[in-house]
Formats: C-alpha cells, structure tokens, sequence
C-alpha cells in the first residue's frame, strides 16, 4: 500500500471511530463542532467576548448564540433548542423539573459577578439616587424629576429597561421591591443599545442596563455610551457607589447580580468545554477586562492616595 493510501485509510478509521448520535451524525467534542447556546441580551458585550476567545483558540469550535430575554433564553434550554444558556439566576423549582423529567442533570456554574447600571441624560442635573427613591418610581408613587430633588428639571420620569420579559426587571423585583404591575411611565425598548440610545435623547428618562456594556474602558462601544449618557451613584444610606469593579468586588454597590451558566448537556461536548473555558484563568481574565468581578480567581483591588507627598 502506498503512504498516501496508508493515510486516507488512517483518517477513515479515526473518523468511523467518532462518537455518533443515534441519527449517525458526529458528536461535537469539548473543543469542536458546532451548538447552539442563548444568552440574556443584557450579557452580549461579556458573552461575545468569551465566544470570540474560545474560537480563536479551537478553530474548529462553532458557538451559534441568540441573545434574547432571560425567560426565553431560559425556555430555549429547557426546550432543547439550545445547550447552554447564561442568565443572572439559577433555575426555578418549575423550571428544574421541566429537566428532571426529561432525565437531565442541569450544570450551573456563576463565571462573574455584575450589576445593574442606572443612567440619565446628560442634560440631567442629578447623579445621584437613594435605592428608596428608586423603589418609589418603580411603584409609581414617584412620577417627577422634581419629586427627586426641587433644583430638578421638571419633567416626568420616564423609565426604559431592555426587553418586555426583562431579567434587570425581574432581578429589582426579587431583590429590591415586589412590583405586581409597572407604572405606565415604565416601558421596554429594543435591547441595552436601545435604552442608552434612548436615554441620550430624551432628558426626562432614567434607563436600566447592565454593567457590562460600559464597564470596558478599552471598548470603543462602551466609551461611546458613557460620552452620550450619565450614570448614577447608588445609595442604600449616605454614601453613593457608582458600578466600578471595585465596589462591586467589595459588596458595596447596591444592585450587584451573578452571571449564571446553565448547561443540560449530558455528555463531555463542546458546551462543557466551553464552560471550562470560561472557568479557567484565560476566561476569568476577559470576565476581569470587561469590568466585571471575575468568580473563581482573585482580584487586586488599590487604593490610590491622592494627597500631596
């Protein structure tokens, strides 16, 4: 036999030994294939960064996401419509029984911790909020900039959050206030995009999204947002936080939330491997560029002492 037939003989047997599912097709592998994944729209700047890396290390690793609501990006997993999912909480007793029954073994791993950034016009005088003061707009019993403070403009506040099934909606309503049904100035656009585009054109708005989309200062997207807007100090007494990494890391800002893989994946494949990724040091140092609170490696956290020597 010729060495070039001994080796076309060679791949045809590593190829009919690869794992195969029950319709004969080849089995994705923790470092190749292709899956689909979903993903909380409010998460894209850090997901996309951790796609971006791992293919770029395994080029033979396909990541397909969609970036969706927390609810349907969760629904999507539970349906088998895709592999993984990340969001900002773990499955619901319901929802973790929609698997069971299914004889499946959810995965769930926190890969950061983040927060929810509130901001304004750059027309607005105010930067600064007391979370009982947000929790009175988002009951309606605040409606008016000038209910705030008397030096505000007077204008209604309209509030705008990223989507209709919203997970920074349903995080406030978990952790800060019980909200059976939003005020008529509270409204969903398009997408975190959408809410800073919004809010930098309207004076009267307050705007809900997450950290990560201006938390990279080295991201050309995030620089432009935080030209175009204003984001608020947070307070839960006397001192305000804005979402710097630092006072997320130290517990200190008020409206920190976890980053949440969940995998139903069964078997070592590319959803675990890509899960691995982002757990090791190379994907826990994108979560740590990205301005988030990385969960399985420590930061370095200095105090700069701005007096004179």
């Amino acid at each position: 036999m010729k060495p070039l037939h001994k080796i076309i003989v060679t791949i045809s047997l590593l190829a009919g030994c690869a794992e195969r599912d029950k319709h004969g097709n080849v089995l994705d592998t923790p470092t190749a294939g292709t899956i689909t994944i979903t993903a909380d729209e409010s998460l894209r700047p850090l997901v996309d960064a951790e796609i971006t890396a791992f293919e770029g290390i395994y080029h033979n690793a396909h990541i397909n996401v969609t970036y969706t609501s927390e609810g349907a990006a969760i629904e999507f997993m539970l349906n088998d419509s895709a592999r993984l999912t990340f969001v900002t909480r773990t499955l619901a007793d319901v929802e973790a029984k929609v698997l069971s029954d299914q004889k499946i073994v959810s995965t769930h791993r926190t890969l950061a911790t983040g927060g929810v950034a509130l901001i304004v016009n750059r027309q607005n005088p105010d930067t600064l909020i007391q979370l009982r003061e947000l929790k009175k707009i988002l009951l309606g019993e605040v409606n008016s900039w000038t209910d705030l403070r008397k030096e505000s403009p007077s204008l209604p506040i309209e509030v705008v959050f990223d989507q209709p099934n919203s997970g920074i909606i349903r995080f406030l309503n978990d952790s800060l206030v019980a909200i059976e049904n939003l005020p008529k100035n509270c409204f969903a656009v398009n997408g975190n995009s959408a809410v800073v585009e919004y809010v930098s054109q309207n004076p009267r708005a307050m705007g809900l999204i997450d950290v990560s989309w201006i938390s990279d200062r080295d991201d050309s997207t995030a620089n432009s947002f935080l030209n175009s807007i204003r984001v608020l100090g947070i307070s839960r007494d006397s001192v305000f936080y804005q979402p710097y990494q630092a006072y997320i890391a130290q517990g200190k800002y008020p409206l920190r939330r976890h980053v949440v893989m969940i995998s139903r994946e069964a078997r070592a494949g590319l959803a675990s491997g890509f899960m691995a990724f982002i757990a090791s040091d190379k994907g826990q140092r994108i979560v740590l560029k990205s301005g988030l609170v990385p969960a399985t490696m420590p930061i370095r956290i200095i105090e700069v002492n701005h007096e004179p020597l």
